[in-house]
């Protein structure tokens, strides 16, 4: 699988560097369907369409602001995102709570900071840990991540599975691991990933297989696809 993946990477690294116009093009027409789709998941109600509206200022009647601000917000996390990926600059706690302050502009009180509340996953076999565990998780996970051999498709999905399964803040956990998870992969030289709302049931499902059945498969094979399919289309557009 990864053998397959690392391949049409190296097709993609042939047409590098690509042309303003072309990175452009790629970004355009990834950016808008993310934004809908990782929102979507969330529960956001605006369409793919109004999702592309309230991004170039326009505002949707009878759409509840909160819906708008979470489009802009995940829209402004992913270009910090890639401003990251061009500084090559590591993954970190404040930079993880840099992206959760940009994803959630409606809640300015919570924005960039650890729950302080249990919580539980509606529906989800793992409860995360207690709130004053949370600290220590998250700097044993990033400190683990930072020292990961395992291929990056691989090291990805894994970081996402243990960073749900913390649950670090209050809301817009989400949102962010997958902005996170994102930036592992842009960082290695692949294209970002746009989990789709339509997938959401085999998402969440690969959370169950990892905390009920300690089998992280699942989610290392969606993520895979979801890669492969990327580098795909970027080579039929080039």
């Amino acid at each position: 699988m990864f053998s397959h993946i690392d391949g049409l990477k190296a097709e993609l690294d042939k047409h590098r560097p690509l042309t303003p116009g072309e990175v452009q093009r790629l970004k355009d027409e990834f950016l808008v369907e993310y934004t809908y789709n990782s929102n979507a998941i969330e529960g956001n109600t605006l369409t793919l369409q109004e999702t592309a509206l309230v991004l170039e200022g326009i505002t949707i009647d009878r759409k509840p602001l909160k819906d708008h601000l979470e489009a802009v917000g995940h829209r402004d996390a992913f270009h910090y995102v890639e401003k990251l990926v061009k500084e090559k600059a590591p993954l970190s706690e404040n930079i993880i709570k840099q992206i959760h302050t940009l994803v959630l502009m409606d809640r300015p009180e919570d924005r960039g900071i650890y729950r302080r509340i249990p919580v539980r996953i509606m529906g989800a076999y793992h409860t995360p840990p207690e709130p004053y565990l949370v600290p220590e998780e998250m700097e044993k996970l990033v400190a683990e991540f930072s020292n990961e051999k395992l291929h990056p498709v691989e090291s990805a999905a894994l970081f996402h599975l243990k960073f749900e399964g913390i649950h670090p803040f209050v809301d817009g956990n989400g949102r962010t691991g997958r902005l996170i998870l994102n930036l592992s992969l842009m960082q290695n030289g692949y294209p970002p990933i746009n989990v789709k709302f339509t997938d959401r049931r085999r998402y969440y499902e690969a959370f169950d297989s990892y905390y009920r059945d300690n089998d992280p498969q699942a989610m290392i094979q969606m993520v895979a696809e979801y890669v492969e399919e990327r580098l795909t289309e970027y080579l039929e557009i080039l």
